[in-house]
């Protein structure tokens, strides 16, 4: 299957999403809400169904570890770099750092599925656990040191975070899900990806933020660009298998989380800044996952 094929469905959904709520008389307050549900309770059970599904060796849940904290401490290398890359205001910075590490789940999940490797998902979704507590982390920790904010208390309540320590710990003990309660998080689970793809489409937002350009520059160039390649690098210094690089890459490449405007404007940040970083990221990274993608099949 052509690469662009392999992407095109959820850039469709995508702009569905931005369509209903500007072409279709959706109100901004039904996707509010959506995005809610998403974020409390529909991707929290995607994230603990497909991981508690993914039996794993702790020798291949430890090679995945340390390949997604270096992934992940190179985007947040790479986004306090942006400090020295373009001397942007403080502020700014603080609050489109997360733009250069943070990534979308529902999409990566959504297109991990359509790899064509049968564990792709469920290795995406272990990939992700791993990576949530530590983007999380790196983007609290700049948005709340620079506006009082309190980190711990944050993350403590992140439903992402929680979702995947308590996945990790059936996975690893080999707790049993009942049967019942796996068909309802199956379910539950099933709905996440296409409404949150709805949601992230609705989201979108190309208004402002023409004086901070190199600093928006910078950070979707990193996200998209300078991650991937350090990515690849990791993986050929570690040795990686093909799939599993395959999908590390595509963890890597898949832009910044449309929740992270929600996250700055909730702990006192510019959160249309980010908005228009996110939204501009994600409408380019319909060119570039193709490529990265491309280079891989």
């Amino acid at each position: 299957m052509s690469v662009v094929l392999l992407i095109l469905p959820d850039f469709l959904v995508i702009a569905l999403g931005w369509l209903l709520l500007h072409r279709f008389g959706f109100d901004a307050s039904f996707f509010r809400q959506a995005e809610k549900l998403v974020y409390f309770v529909l991707f929290p059970a995607l994230l603990f169904h497909s991981i508690t599904q993914a039996p794993m060796a702790l020798n291949t849940a430890t090679v995945l570890l340390a390949a997604t904290v270096g992934v992940m401490l190179g985007g947040i290398a790479l986004a306090w770099l942006g400090r020295l890359a373009v001397r942007p205001n403080p502020a700014a910075h603080a609050a489109t750092a997360q733009c250069a590490f943070r990534f979308n789940s529902y999409l990566a999940l959504a297109l991990a599925a359509s790899l064509g490797w049968p564990e792709a998902q469920s290795t995406m979704a272990v990939i992700l656990g791993f990576a949530i507590p530590i983007s999380n982390v790196g983007a609290v920790h700049a948005l709340a040191s620079r506006n009082g904010g309190h980190a711990l208390a944050e993350m403590a309540r992140n439903p992402f975070i929680l979702a995947t320590l308590a996945a990790l710990a059936f996975n690893f003990l080999g707790i049993p899900v009942p049967h019942v309660a796996e068909v309802a998080l199956s379910r539950l689970g099933a709905c996440a990806i296409a409404l949150g793809l709805l949601c992230v489409g609705a989201t979108l937002s190309l208004q402002g933020g023409r004086q901070h350009a190199p600093l928006m520059a910078w950070m979707i160039a990193a996200k998209l660009v300078l991650l991937p390649l350090w990515t690849l690098a990791l993986a050929w210094m570690m040795g990686l298998g093909a799939e599993t690089r395959l999908v590390l890459l595509l963890f890597s490449a898949v832009p910044t989380s449309s929740a992270a405007h929600v996250l700055a404007a909730r702990m006192g940040g510019d959160g249309r800044l980010v908005a228009v970083t996110m939204s501009l990221g994600t409408v380019l990274s319909a060119i570039t996952l193709p490529i990265w993608l491309g280079l891989m099949r």
